[in-house]
């Protein structure tokens, strides 16, 4: 099945995701209170969960090719990731946010797409660290 390292890898990221923002949620910690809050550090960490949820997911993908990956396959299996992960981050954000933080809205789906900015960014270095037949860039 093509799609199977895609799927798996994007459902940890979306799962790994909508865990963070209950966890952040419930030590008090949300978008509200940044600023007053000395341990703004704590926000910045949640952008490793795409980055090594992608390397690991393309590094999968690289190691079913038969350890071959061009620039543009990595790119594309990224994105598949992405979608999954995306769209389950998003769902339980949307779920999460309507029933218990329902005046977080705007503040929350800023984040959300400042998130998929940067998953499209780190898919495209993920995909530059782990191709390795550069002649087809």
């Amino acid at each position: 099945m093509k799609m199977k390292n895609a799927v798996i890898s994007g459902i940890i990221i979306g799962l790994v995701s909508a865990l963070w923002i209950v966890l952040m949620q419930s030590v008090g910690y949300n978008p509200q209170n940044v600023e007053e809050s000395s341990n703004s550090w704590i926000e910045y960490t949640s952008i490793l969960i795409p980055f090594i949820g992608l390397y690991f997911g393309i590094k999968g993908y690289r190691k079913e090719l038969g350890g071959k990956l061009s620039f543009f396959e990595g790119i594309f299996e990224g994105f598949k990731i992405l979608a999954i992960g995306g769209l389950l981050a998003a769902a339980a954000s949307f779920i999460y946010i309507s029933i218990f933080a329902q005046d977080l809205t705007v503040d929350y789906m800023e984040r959300i797409f400042g998130a998929m900015v940067l998953g499209l960014l780190f898919t495209l270095v993920n995909a530059l660290l782990l191709m390795n037949t550069p002649k087809q860039l």
